[in-house]
């Protein structure tokens, strides 16, 4: 695990119902940099609707965000992006009429935008930030194996090319953050190896990482932390060994047989 452990998001109190449902139940964890975090629990769990509140695209009933040392609550989703928190979606969201490259590009202009006021007035430097971030875009499409697809449409991708292009596009805002839902459903073996050592080298770099998965075997592989929820409220939290042995998590999984990483 990387030394970088400074707390990069809390959440405190976080109550969120749908029509007399607790999607979220007063709950509160924090996130540390440099550390990978594992959501799991069952289906309506919650597990999507708290990254949905961290990330914006919902507001808490009730309860605190703090991220990167600021209050995100009621922030738009691209004012959150912009401060370094970007996620990736269950249902992949892509530019589907354009390449590989601009879907990457499109993306990668987020953290410059606040910049962009006085790079309109220079040419040069708008030049100058196309060749980077050209030069960017490319590197990362290197690292997740889709080079040789840069100027293919996003929509003639296979599915799980369309997921490491995603993954690509939040990569390419330079998160401290990064929370990933499902990276690896419907991934082919050798493209979950790249996610995972694409996650490991996050992770030495100081970023946070929050995975909603299912797949245990990944999620006891790739965690440094793992979190239960359990109808809107934490259940456990540990290292993958404790949570594998935690009696309450095999019950609320599989009625107390077997254990969570068959």
């Amino acid at each position: 695990m990387s030394h970088n452990t400074d707390i990069a998001l809390w959440a405190s109190g976080l109550t969120k119902v749908f029509d007399g449902v607790l999607a979220l139940n007063n709950l509160s964890l924090s996130i540390q940099s440099g550390v990978i975090t594992a959501l799991i629990g069952p289906n309506g769990a919650g597990k999507t609707t708290l990254l949905n509140v961290i990330s914006g695209f919902l507001r808490p009933d009730h309860g605190m965000v703090m991220a990167l040392g600021h209050d995100v609550r009621g922030m738009p989703p691209e004012g959150i992006a912009r401060l370094g928190v970007t996620r990736t979606f269950q249902n992949i969201r892509l530019l589907p009429q354009m390449t590989v490259i601009e879907n990457v590009l499109v993306a990668s202009r987020l953290p410059a935008l606040r910049g962009l006021y006085y790079a309109v007035f220079r040419r040069g430097a708008v030049h100058a930030f196309e060749e980077a971030a050209r030069k960017s875009a490319l590197a990362l499409l290197r690292r997740i194996g889709l080079e040789d697809r840069q100027s293919h449409l996003a929509m003639n991708l296979s599915h799980g090319q369309r997921k490491l292009l995603e993954l690509a596009r939040a990569l390419a805002c330079k998160p401290r953050i990064l929370m990933l839902d499902e990276p690896i459903a419907g991934l082919f073996p050798e493209m979950v190896s790249q996610v995972e050592q694409l996650l490991l080298d996050l992770r030495q770099d100081g970023t946070a990482i929050v995975v909603v998965e299912h797949r245990m075997d990944f999620v006891m592989r790739i965690s440094d932390v793992v979190i239960v929820l359990h109808n809107g409220a934490k259940l456990a939290e540990g290292t993958p060994k404790d949570i594998s042995r935690n009696d309450q998590v095999l019950q609320v999984y599989l009625g107390g047989s077997g254990s969570v990483d068959s």
